[in-house]
């Protein structure tokens, strides 16, 4: 909102979009349902004449981060507002589809963008139960209910399977950044396998539009009194952020970790 004394000062409100995307936001993760509400009240605003976001995710699950990004964009349309993302240290994989809600995105000279596929993985242990002398009894009803089991030797038509999934989950990733980027992307045969790009090769191949940062953007755009209103999730009560300190909630600290650590950070 703006103040009464603040006569023609422009409110830009700022969504922190940071962390692992997952179906549950465990510690600084992101799922729509946490964040959702944040959203709402930034585009609620009615005199901001723009929202931002301010990401910083290494990606996760490919179903919630398009869900928080087409949640931008429905917004964005019912509220006819302009969206301005500003990546931070990384942007990548489902980061990167984080910062695609954007009309226009800002990188630092810094930060990592991309990562534009999809990955899976596990671990396999079928001799392991024989040493340890233990028996595995699986009964299904379904031919491939027991796919991909880790205590079963890999089957290679469970592989294709596998391969044919992940690669329609990369098909509606590049669909998407397709539609959001259009013509702005070049050509460049390295943008959709996955790859890394630095801050200068994403402005280059059309993944992002310029270098800047979340105040001097918005300042050069409306005003150096411009006032940034942050927006956030509400906050778990108390007991559950007691309760987050150990168990589930450090694993998901350990995930993040690892997370964040595939691009150096």
């Amino acid at each position: 909102m703006v103040w009464p004394f603040d006569s023609g000062r422009v409110t830009v409100p700022v969504i922190r979009l940071e962390g692992v995307i997952a179906s549950r936001g465990g510690g600084r993760g992101l799922c729509l349902s946490l964040i959702e509400p944040a959203l709402e009240r930034a585009f609620g605003m009615k005199k901001a004449p723009v929202v931002a976001l301010a990401i910083n995710s290494p990606g996760g699950s490919a179903v919630q981060s398009r869900l928080i990004t087409m949640r931008v964009r429905q917004l964005a349309a019912q509220k006819k507002k302009q969206v301005l993302a500003f990546v931070e240290d990384v942007g990548a994989s489902g980061g990167y589809m984080l910062a695609c809600a954007g009309d226009e995105i800002f990188v630092d000279p810094s930060s990592i963008v991309g990562s534009i596929g999809v990955i899976g993985g596990g671990f396999g242990f079928p001799d392991l139960l024989a040493k340890l002398g233990v028996e595995r009894r699986v009964h299904t009803a379904g031919a491939v209910k027991g796919r991909l089991d880790p205590f079963r030797p890999e089957n290679p038509e469970d592989v294709i399977r596998l391969q044919q999934i992940l690669d329609h989950i990369h098909d509606v990733f590049i669909g998407l950044v397709r539609e959001r980027r259009g013509t702005r992307l070049k050509d460049d045969p390295m943008l959709f396998q996955g790859e890394i790009f630095t801050a200068k090769e994403s402005i280059e191949n059309g993944l992002v539009d310029g270098f800047g940062d979340l105040h001097s953007v918005l300042a050069a755009r409306y005003g150096e009194a411009v006032r940034l209103k942050r927006v956030q999730p509400p906050r778990p009560s108390l007991l559950k952020r007691l309760m987050g300190a150990s168990g589930e909630a450090a694993l998901a600290a350990l995930d993040e970790r690892a997370a964040f650590a595939r691009y150096g950070l």
